[in-house]
């Protein structure tokens, strides 16, 4: 039975030696270049990570500040406060999580070629986002009510 199994083998011995050693050298060059264009393509999904969790928190925050405005004579001021305080509290929750995501993105990222914004300039950028947030946060609170009387 052996041999009926080596016959049914197409590959075989057939390839000598040295042409599976061309081909490896050849195979490592191209892997080393997949592996640097792997490697950018991971900073690009982190930097669309980083883009989704601003762009979430920027509707969150707009949908808070809306809320005030718009449901003004139509529900209750608590359901407004309520909903304007947890859609704010949920934008600052994204801008903050951005940031933690962009610093601390789980194992060492891959040597890479692509040139990254400073993780400084996003903490700023962030860290004001916040306090915007926060400011919309006591204008829902504390903003005048103008009740038609």
């Amino acid at each position: 039975m052996p041999k009926s199994k080596k016959a049914s083998d197409p590959i075989g011995d057939l390839q000598p030696d040295h042409a599976l050693s061309r081909e490896t050298a050849s195979e490592r060059q191209g892997v080393d270049r997949k592996d640097e264009l792997a490697a950018d393509r991971t900073v690009f999904a982190a930097e669309r990570t980083y883009a989704a969790w601003v762009r979430t928190g920027l509707a969150a925050l707009a949908s808070g500040i809306g809320a005030k405005a718009l449901l003004q004579d139509v529900v209750p001021e608590l359901l407004i406060i309520a909903t304007g305080t947890i859609l704010v509290l949920f934008s600052a929750f994204c801008f903050a999580t951005a940031v933690w995501r962009e610093i601390n993105p789980g194992p060492p990222p891959p040597p890479h070629e692509i040139k990254r914004l400073p993780s400084l300039l996003l903490v700023l950028v962030n860290g004001f986002l916040v306090l915007v947030a926060l400011a919309a946060l006591v204008g829902i609170w504390f903003g005048n009510s103008s009740g038609g009387g």
